[in-house]
């Protein structure tokens, strides 16, 4: 059984050698995306892992399947950069992975905190020495609303972090959780916006929620909202994001993902000319917290990530069941 992986980070190789080693199977690693130009590199290996840069569109899933690819296994919890029809159409099975969801239910209760307490400008006054407390008033959570957005596995961890804070929490999600309700007051997203001081972002990136934040919804929320987004960055309106901040309608924001950061997140982009305008616009506000894709990125879950890669294939190919596991 041959797996080949691609996108494998330095932090992975040690999982991914364990793994080999403890199920028998024979894994290839390979620090590039998975594209057409290199797609020869996955020929004659029964399962592909990947990360989220590699986009399996319908013309590249057909040429994993004539060099006898059966198993795609994306290291991330989302999937929307692989095209589950065509998948299906050509008989690949699709996994995604699994992994604990408290680093990025606490790195979401992390960003709220942060731009709560004008953590960004507190830290810029001290790295030259400037400990005034102008401007850097802040706000307790205890006082405050948090709207959560989408209360799957993350979500509700995130919820069950805020209850020890003290704070209001609303919840939306299409599918209520009976659990969840014990703990938040599930609303409509009118409702949502209306009255949160805060709203996080815990829900996948599908074409009914691309954009689910944008000038329409934003225009809805109370002034001065803050928006955190720890899931994907399509979830957001860019543009929509930099006119309220200057605005000045959004009065915070803590995004450790945002649209068009295929070309920066997990490089290092130090002595390139920078074309993302938009990014680079917006982090520049004093109370916007921006991180590199990172709330996912704790040692258990780079494991986890491997782990559910590489058993998930095998498990597939053992069992001849080829069929779509998303989690």
């Amino acid at each position: 059984m041959r797996i080949a992986a691609f996108e494998v980070r330095d932090d992975e190789r040690q999982s991914f050698d364990d793994e080999a080693r403890r199920l028998g199977v024979e894994v290839a690693l390979h620090e590039e995306k998975l594209e057409p130009g290199n797609a020869t590199m996955a020929e004659g290996f029964d399962g592909v892992s990947t990360l989220g840069l590699s986009r399996l569109d319908s013309s590249l899933l057909e040429t994993l399947a004539r060099q006898g690819v059966k198993v795609v296994a994306t290291r991330t919890v989302g999937y929307n950069h692989i095209d589950l029809d065509a998948a299906k159409r050509l008989g690949i099975a699709v996994l995604n992975a699994d992994y604990a969801p408290n680093g990025v239910a606490e790195y979401a209760v992390m960003f709220m905190l942060m731009v709560l307490r004008n953590y960004k400008p507190s830290l810029w006054r001290g790295q030259v020495y400037d400990f005034s407390l102008k401007g850097l008033r802040g706000r307790e959570l205890r006082n405050l609303t948090v709207g959560v957005m989408g209360t799957g596995r993350i979500g509700a961890t995130v919820i069950r972090c805020l209850t020890g804070f003290g704070c209001r929490i609303l919840a939306y999600d299409p599918h209520p959780n009976d659990a969840v309700a014990n703990h938040a007051e599930y609303v409509d997203l009118e409702t949502l916006y209306r009255s949160s001081d805060i709203i996080t972002l815990h829900m996948p990136l599908l074409p009914s929620t691309e954009h689910i934040i944008n000038r329409d919804t934003i225009a809805r929320m109370k002034d001065g909202v803050v928006l955190i987004n720890c899931a994907r960055g399509g979830l957001m309106d860019l543009e929509a994001l930099i006119d309220n901040i200057e605005s000045e309608k959004i009065g915070g924001l803590g995004l450790d993902t945002v649209e068009t950061e295929e070309d920066l997140i997990h490089r290092d982009r130090r002595t390139d000319i920078l074309t993302n305008r938009g990014v680079a616009y917006l982090r520049q506000f004093p109370n916007v917290v921006m991180t590199q894709h990172m709330a996912f990125y704790t040692d258990a879950a780079v494991h986890s990530m491997v782990n559910c890669s590489v058993e998930g294939i095998r498990s597939v190919l053992d069992t001849g069941t080829f069929r779509t596991r998303i989690a």
